[in-house]
């Protein structure tokens, strides 16, 4: 069995390196997740000599919080933290990104469980680079277009601004910390559904899994907006925007 390396995960940069000579018509934002090193260099290796902009991160709390900016995203599902079928489903449930599983699991009921998880497809380790070129070809050209991020949401006389990261009430400015915003904002975007407490936890704290520390976040932003209907808790769920 090998061992993971006990290396401090890299932050997410993307690398803009083009190797012009091998460089196709298509040129896409890919999230590598994978906790395994020797795995990760060979890919983002392989990809970027191909012309893709890579990033990596070992950790599924990591890739919740970052692959929004993905065009495609590649994941292992032995994760040191979560299980990556865990985090296929938050990726799915949140909108359409194209997710691969590239994984050592490689049972029939490993591949069904992934692709009911939410991968596109589903490729098992140790495979061909060419073929795993090919079937990210194919998974892109089904992706439906992703859906433009709304930059200012309004529900009433509450506005949030995601560009200027403000939210406002009947005109006036909230102070609110980043997290704040940052569930305020999840929930906003999800108008009229339950956001489950364990998607918040995982795509705003990652691999913080502290109950506590969602719900002071929640009672805080209850109390900056002046009432307790703007955000609904749903018990033993999560919470939705309420309407005032």
């Amino acid at each position: 069995m090998s061992q993971r390396t006990q290396e401090k995960p890299k932050p997410l940069i993307p690398d803009f390196y083009i190797d012009r000579d091998s460089v196709g018509s298509d040129s896409w934002r890919i999230l590598v997740v994978e906790s395994e090193l020797r795995y990760a260099e060979s890919l983002v290796t392989g990809l970027r000599r191909h012309g893709h902009q890579v990033s990596t991160v070992e950790t599924g709390g990591a890739a919740l919080q970052v692959y929004t900016s993905a065009d495609l995203v590649l994941i292992d599902l032995e994760l040191p933290d979560l299980d990556g079928l865990e985090v296929c489903r938050a990726i799915r449930a949140a909108g359409d990104t194209p997710i691969i599983a590239v994984t050592a699991r490689g049972s029939e009921l490993d591949r069904v469980l992934g692709l009911q998880a939410g991968a596109d497809d589903y490729m098992v380790k140790p495979y061909g680079f060419r073929e795993l070129m090919a079937r990210m070809q194919a998974v892109m050209r089904r992706a439906r277009p992703r859906p433009r991020v709304v930059d200012v949401i309004d529900q009433g006389p509450l506005r949030i601004d995601a560009g200027a990261r403000q939210v406002s009430l009947h005109g006036k400015q909230i102070d609110v910390t980043r997290k704040e915003f940052d569930v305020l904002y999840l929930l906003a975007s999800n108008p009229g559904n339950v956001v489950p407490r364990k998607r918040l936890m995982q795509q705003i704290w990652g691999d913080s899994w502290s109950r506590r520390t969602v719900d002071t976040h929640v009672s805080s932003l209850r109390n900056k907006l002046g009432c307790r209907d703007w955000i609904v808790t749903i018990r033993g769920v999560g919470f939705k925007l309420g309407k005032v």
